[in-house]
């Protein structure tokens, strides 16, 4: 039987290192707020796991414990995404936890990266109310696009950049979003970013923040993550941490 176990193994390494000869490192939407503009490879399935807590303030906080990313690519241009996030608040001293509304959407590449024209991605999301915790059902569907675009500075650095809007499922008023954020190469393994991003509600006052962090690629097809923020506006939450990993296979 262990013979049978570690030829197994050996098949499973050897299919991984081809893999990771055909196509190029895993590519993640996280730990910046920016959506890459790059999509999952066809038959490609793609899991990007986070925890993280925020100090919405003095007295209330939030954790993640996880929010997942999952893809999957179904043609060389196009990527079906669901996400799913357990949180625990601790709001006005009361505690509730449990499953936010379920996220359905998909990413497709719009344009290539050409001369002053950057990479773009259009990214399309729809929050569904009931498949959530009872506490934390919505009323309405809430849906939210990005525009994701980015350019290539160099062989180490990058710029890149959203511009959308998102609805929140009890009211009609969207939030419009931006992110912008450098990217910088330290080794082939190792990225570091900073970012400014912020929501800017139709009808309220803007909330601006900023963020920084480092990813170190483990393997061609797996990725960990730290980062960090902290608000700039009054209305913002005073800070947060993060961890993540990331991985990806081949159907």
């Amino acid at each position: 039987m262990i013979k049978y176990f570690l030829m197994f193994g050996i098949l499973f390494l050897a299919a991984e290192q081809l893999a990771a000869q055909e196509i190029a490192p895993i590519q993640t939407d996280r730990p910046d707020q920016t959506e890459c503009p790059f999509t999952v490879p066809v038959r490609h399935f793609q899991m990007e796991t986070g925890f993280s807590f925020e100090r919405i303030n003095k007295e209330d906080k939030s954790f993640a414990h996880p929010s997942v990313l999952y893809k999957y690519g179904i043609s060389n241009f196009v990527e079906l995404r669901l996400i799913t996030e357990f949180i625990t608040e601790k709001i006005r001293g009361k505690n509730t936890g449990g499953l936010q509304p379920v996220t359905l959407g998909f990413k497709t590449n719009i344009a290539k990266e050409k001369g002053l024209l950057p990479v773009i991605s259009f990214i399309g999301h729809l929050t569904i109310p009931f498949f959530a915790t009872q506490k934390f059902k919505a009323t309405y569907y809430a849906p939210a696009f990005r525009f994701t675009m980015q350019h290539t500075l160099s062989k180490k650095l990058s710029l890149g950049y959203n511009l959308g809007a998102e609805w929140d499922g009890e009211t009609a008023i969207p939030a419009f979003i931006y992110t912008v954020t450098t990217g910088y190469a330290i080794s082939d393994k190792v990225g570091t970013y900073a970012e400014l991003y912020g929501f800017a509600p139709q009808k309220s006052t803007a909330d601006h923040r900023f963020d920084c962090g480092i990813s170190y690629l483990l393997k061609t097809n797996m990725l960990i993550d730290i980062s960090g923020g902290f608000g700039l506006t009054g209305n913002a939450p005073d800070y947060y941490g993060a961890l993540g990993f990331s991985f990806r296979l081949k159907n």
